[in-house]
């Protein structure tokens, strides 16, 4: 097979071509595993949402608009991953919440932060964590997709099925309040 990127290796993959499948995850693979890592320590969560994403990659590369829609390969892979990742999330939130109610644990506080929140509240601490405390979810959650993820304005808008405008005024109104709350 001749060198293709990563987008390339899509356009085959729809084209149910293994060999390029196989190559696409053998390129993008430790990269996407050490950035779910980064957003949860769970190693077991980590392997579901690879095995998961790789899952969609082989059924729905067709679905991938490539460059003319403005995305990467890489990116729409990040925005898979990420869509699985929180819906761990929100299953392990239910499993814990049925544990709890097993043990006869009041569940009722509704305030209790998610996984993906506590994680982040133990890999930011100091300064910056206190001031990402007070941000608002909508602020804190444009952050984490620009600055902890790494996605391009587009990218964020995407996951988080938001307007790029709005995304935009989000991530300046984050970067302020933050600059206010650690001055």
């Amino acid at each position: 097979m001749r060198r293709l990127d990563e987008e390339g290796l899509l356009r085959r993959v729809a084209k149910a071509d293994r060999a390029a499948f196989e190559e696409f995850y053998r390129r993008t693979s430790p990269w996407l595993a050490a950035r779910l890592r980064r957003r949860c320590a769970d190693e077991q969560i980590v392997g579901e949402v690879l095995q998961e994403t790789y899952l969609v990659v082989w059924r729905a590369a067709g679905s991938f608009a490539g460059s003319a829609a403005g995305g990467s390969a890489v990116g729409w892979l990040w925005t898979v991953a990420a869509r699985r990742l929180v819906d761990a999330f929100r299953s392990e939130g239910r499993h814990q919440t049925n544990l709890r109610a097993a043990a006869a644990v009041d569940t009722a506080d509704a305030d209790t932060p998610s996984a993906e929140e506590t994680l982040l509240e133990s890999t930011l601490s100091g300064d910056v964590g206190d001031a990402l405390a007070t941000l608002a979810p909508e602020l804190r959650e444009v952050l984490r997709a620009l600055v902890l993820d790494g996605l391009s304005v587009r990218e964020a808008s995407t996951l988080l099925g938001i307007p790029e405008g709005t995304v935009k005024t989000r991530a300046r109104r984050a970067r302020l309040a933050m600059r206010k709350a650690m001055s």
